[in-house]
């Protein structure tokens, strides 16, 4: 487990120095390491990250001056916009989206991310958008040009009142499940304009979701809980098997193997993240990733590490080679990089 404590004094005294005597670039300097902690900058308040199968890119999703997606390059830890840009053109599925008023390129402040693979270097990205309406916004992924990807708008499924989307997985049939923690339960979209709640997921208290390939079992993210909780779909009576990791997740991750990763946070109350989030008070605040091991229905804790300028706080994990690669919130402009302990 990696408990890193943050730079000693003498750390900084000697980082001074030695940026005195080298030229060192902006951008180099920004992204100096924290000890063995690595970081890519660039995107601010990455909250949601989406692995691209079969290439070095990861989707990033920023919430900040109306929102945008990017690209990171895991070989060189660069990154790029790569929505909304000038050359993309939207292209409604009308027969899978027809209730869709239209397009959102502006103000879709862009939250939860899940991706959808599809073959030959085309899939699907379903984005949790807030701006100009509540919504999930729904792209083609165009992963075929060696580049980063290209995403075009294809439709989206808008949220019926009063839910206030937060993660988003798509069914294996093709519909569309998310989150709500303002109902404290998890909702289907199959088509159309309604939303059926999830039967079992009632005051369940989700914020994070995945699911397993075959589509009968929800893994979800329990924010007050401080547990992943493992719920069926389409069993009478619903099954429930919490899993306690010791903080509140933010966002569940499919791991190496079967396992999951849960990232999120934990404070000194409760009331401490939101005083964290909006005032920049994060004494005793920590974020943290869990993997879960869904043999054994047991979880590690693979990340602990407080607080600061440097990650704010984390909200999703990703494995990327031998990294943890953990997003943030509150304005903080970098994803951290952790080495990826061993099983």
């Amino acid at each position: 487990m990696h408990r890193v404590i943050g730079r000693s004094v003498a750390a900084v005294a000697v980082l001074a120095v030695a940026l005195l005597l080298v030229p060192v670039s902006p951008a180099a300097a920004q992204c100096e390491p924290d000890g063995e902690v690595q970081f890519l900058c660039g995107p601010v308040s990455p909250e949601d990250l989406a692995p691209v199968p079969d290439t070095p890119w990861v989707i990033v999703s920023s919430m900040i001056d109306g929102g945008s997606l990017y690209a990171a390059d895991t070989r060189d830890h660069s990154s790029t916009v790569i929505y909304p840009v000038e050359t993309s053109d939207p292209r409604q599925d009308t027969a899978t989206y027809g209730a869709c008023p239209g397009p959102v390129s502006r103000d879709f402040r862009p939250h939860g991310l899940y991706l959808r693979p599809g073959e030959d270097g085309r899939h699907t990205l379903l984005v949790v958008g807030h701006g100009a309406r509540e919504a999930i916004e729904v792209f083609e992924v165009d992963a075929t040009g060696g580049g980063a990807p290209a995403l075009t708008w294809v439709g989206c499924a808008v949220a019926s009142e009063p839910l206030s989307l937060n993660s988003v997985v798509s069914l294996p049939d093709g519909g569309i499940v998310a989150t709500s923690p303002r109902t404290g339960d998890i909702w289907e979209w199959e088509g159309g304009t309604d939303w059926t709640r999830v039967p079992g997921s009632e005051d369940i208290g989700p914020n994070g979701l995945e699911i397993s390939p075959d589509g009968e079992w929800f893994y979800v993210g329990g924010y007050g809980r401080q547990a992943l909780i493992r719920l069926s779909r389409g069993r009478t009576p619903v099954e429930q098997h919490p899993i306690d990791v010791g903080f509140h997740i933010d966002n569940v991750r499919w791991g190496p193997g079967n396992t999951l990763l849960a990232a999120g946070h934990i404070g000194p109350t409760r009331e401490a993240i939101g005083a964290c989030i909006r005032e920049g008070e994060c004494e005793g605040v920590t974020s943290r990733v869990a993997r879960v091991d869904l043999d054994s229905l047991s979880a590690e804790e693979v990340v602990r590490y407080p607080s600061n300028d440097l990650l704010i706080l984390g909200t999703v994990a990703i494995q990327v080679g031998d990294e943890i690669w953990v997003g943030q919130v509150a304005e903080g402009d970098r994803i951290a990089r952790f080495p990826a302990p061993s099983r």
